[in-house]
């Protein structure tokens, strides 16, 4: 009989157990933002972070009215006289106090119910949220204070007119940021501002820029971010779609907060921060230009096209109706 044979012990597989960590980054993590591409943020205020135009209020309230104000925004449109010269005569149109007058808009304006929360992930994760307006800084400011508190507003850059109010509120005078006919620089011109650069972040990086609007009044300014984000169901989103520009819709900063840190994600996981992001466009130098000198970017040509009068003259051009309004004319039409 055969002698039994006893095989040779079989080599221990040694198994890795360890659970593999997700990729999902939590969007309280403070840290998550340390050591990846820096983002800057750039927004339209009125329409954007407020429902409402802060001219408009103060127009309507206590200047020459809605019906006076219509006509005058109808004359920038057709370029019968000049934006400055319209503006000039809407907020000299004023007779009110400030404190008076902030009143007003206090008691109209509404703020995007998730924008203070955005604000607050936006410092937490060293992200600088940058205010672009047409309106007038001194306006902006108190409304950011009032809204946000004085330490938080602290925080967001306004990039605006200035403003000359008296005392008693008879006379209200922008103090335009150029000694122009449309209140810019006429010598920048657009292609000069647009034209690409190597501009990089202080640690190296070529930082990601992000824009945020409402109205086609933000186009010429959303065409040169790498991350464009377009209220939904107004008017900048209508225009994305019809000429097919790429935009990521939102209904309120929630969402934007949720797509910054997907995009974080994803440039994180394919340049590591090195290099060009993830998400680029060359013609967002301008934007990065903006942030390396914190200066407002010129605009404006001696000729402006259609687009360019959008951003130069915003108010001609975007108008917020409550979405109960949007819904009734729908239904009329």
């Amino acid at each position: 009989m055969p002698a039994a044979i006893t095989p040779p012990a079989a080599p221990e597989v040694k198994k890795n157990l360890s659970v593999p960590k997700t990729s999902f980054l939590p969007t309280q993590n403070t840290e998550m933002a340390h050591k990846k591409r820096k983002i800057i943020c750039f927004s339209d205020f009125d329409g954007t972070i407020f429902m409402q135009d802060t001219g408009h209020i103060l127009f309507d309230a206590h200047g020459c009215g809605s019906t006076r104000r219509q006509i005058l925004d109808e004359q920038i449109k057709t370029g019968e006289r000049s934006f400055r010269e319209v503006s000039e005569e809407m907020w000299g149109s004023l007779n009110v106090p400030f404190e008076d007058g902030f009143e007003v808009m206090h008691q109209t304006l509404e703020i995007d119910p998730d924008f203070q929360a955005f604000h607050k992930f936006c410092i937490e994760n060293k992200i600088p949220f940058n205010v672009i307006s047409a309106g007038l800084k001194p306006i902006l400011r108190k409304v950011l204070d009032k809204f946000l508190g004085e330490e938080e507003s602290g925080h967001i850059e306004i990039v605006a007119n200035d403003a000359m109010i008296t005392e008693d509120g008879s006379e209200w005078k922008p103090v335009w940021r150029h000694d122009t006919e449309l209140g810019h620089d006429k010598a920048l011109s657009v292609q000069e501002a647009r034209a690409e650069a190597h501009l990089k972040a202080e640690d190296g990086t070529i930082p990601l820029i992000v824009f945020i609007g409402d109205g086609v009044s933000d186009l010429p300014a959303a065409r040169e971010a790498d991350v464009l984000f377009a209220r939904r169901g107004l008017r900048l989103e209508e225009y994305c779609v019809e000429h097919k520009i790429a935009y990521i819709p939102f209904d309120t900063f929630a969402d934007i907060q949720r797509e910054v840190v997907k995009i974080m994600e994803e440039d994180e996981r394919k340049t590591k921060g090195l290099g060009k992001p993830a998400r680029f466009n060359p013609r967002a130098n301008l934007w990065r230009r903006v942030s390396s000198q914190q200066a407002v970017p010129l605009l404006v040509a001696s000729t402006p096209s259609e687009e360019e009068k959008m951003f130069l003259w915003p108010n001609a051009f975007s108008e917020f109706t409550p979405k109960g309004d949007r819904i009734a004319e729908t239904a009329a039409s």
